[in-house]
């Protein structure tokens, strides 16, 4: 059986590893902080001392870490990537990441006589959980295709988008509408409570309506519960794919006023300690931090959207 590695044992791939593991193929993690991969190791995994002596030990080798520069160390450090590649190996980076950097280390893996495939997910923790993700891929078809069976067991479905990065603009593609739209619900359940209404009941009064969505389904529930709790998202992770949404648009001159709005409201709550927090916890943007919080004292989240949002 195909022998596996896998790199970043974070919120998506923990339960990524554990799914591998069920499937029953032979699995070496790694991670920066090597204390989270003991639940792996116990559970059957082998723990690699670097990102290059796991990839001297398996054909496949998956990446998901935080962001673009997390990527980078992970590929270029000594005792890297880079150095454990060859012929006959193939990366699946999950990593949401920019895709100019993306097509770099694709050519400097191809130049190693190996493929890099783009395939971030998205579906959340849940998704990760329950083997339910979607990836958007980008790469080479042939690298790709006899994959399908193993990434079966974390996804339901792989589309191929293109050549090298593809997979990436796709996936920022997708986090501009899943932020926006964070936003949006974080409004609307602010603005029913405000008028009166139970906003408890807004998930299961639009669900199947126009207006219905995973977010909206996951988001409301926790936001009038005001359950930040276990994290599914970070704050901090949907304001990076913001800026490299910004970035993108910028760069191929394509106008995109509303991914700007989200990040400069997704900033403004990062900036009130929330970056490391559930993105649930954006209710507070619209509301201000609840009493007894540390951050009620500050001078205001709504005062500070009151700037944002206000006209010239």
């Amino acid at each position: 059986m195909t022998r596996i590695g896998f790199i970043g044992i974070g919120l998506m791939g923990l339960p990524m590893c554990r799914r591998l593991l069920a499937a029953g193929y032979p699995l070496t993690v790694w991670n920066r902080s090597p204390d989270k991969c003991a639940p792996l190791v116990a559970a059957g995994a082998t723990q690699a001392t670097s990102p290059a002596a796991l990839a001297r030990a398996c054909e496949v080798i998956m990446v998901c870490v935080a962001d673009t520069a997390a990527v980078e160390d992970v590929f270029g450090r000594a005792e890297g990537l880079a150095t454990g590649l060859g012929p006959g190996k193939t990366v699946i980076d999950f990593s949401s990441i920019d895709p100019a950097v993306t097509r770099v280390l694709s050519g400097a893996t191809r130049a190693a006589g190996a493929h890099w495939l783009d395939t971030p997910v998205s579906g959340g923790v849940v998704g990760a959980e329950a083997g339910s993700l979607v990836i958007m891929a980008g790469g080479e078809a042939e690298a790709l295709d006899p994959l399908r069976p193993l990434l079966a067991h974390l996804s339901q479905r792989v589309t191929h988008m293109g050549a090298s990065g593809a997979g990436q603009v796709t996936k920022i593609c997708n986090q501009l509408i899943v932020a926006a739209n964070a936003a949006l619900i974080a409004e609307a359940v602010a603005l029913a409570e405000r008028a009166g209404v139970d906003a408890r009941r807004l998930a299961p009064a639009l669900a199947g309506g126009f207006a219905d969505s995973k977010p909206f389904q996951l988001l409301a529930p926790r936001m009038s519960a005001r359950q930040f709790e276990p994290v599914q998202w970070r704050v901090r992770t949907l304001l990076k794919d913001l800026d490299m949404a910004g970035a993108l648009a910028a760069q191929c001159g394509s106008p995109a006023p509303l991914a700007a709005q989200a990040a400069s409201l997704m900033r403004t709550h990062g900036a009130h300690g929330f970056l490391d927090q559930d993105l649930s916890t954006l209710i507070h943007l619209f509301t201000g931090a609840p009493a007894g919080d540390p951050r009620a004292g500050t001078t205001g989240l709504r005062e500070d959207l009151t700037d944002i949002t206000a006209g010239p």
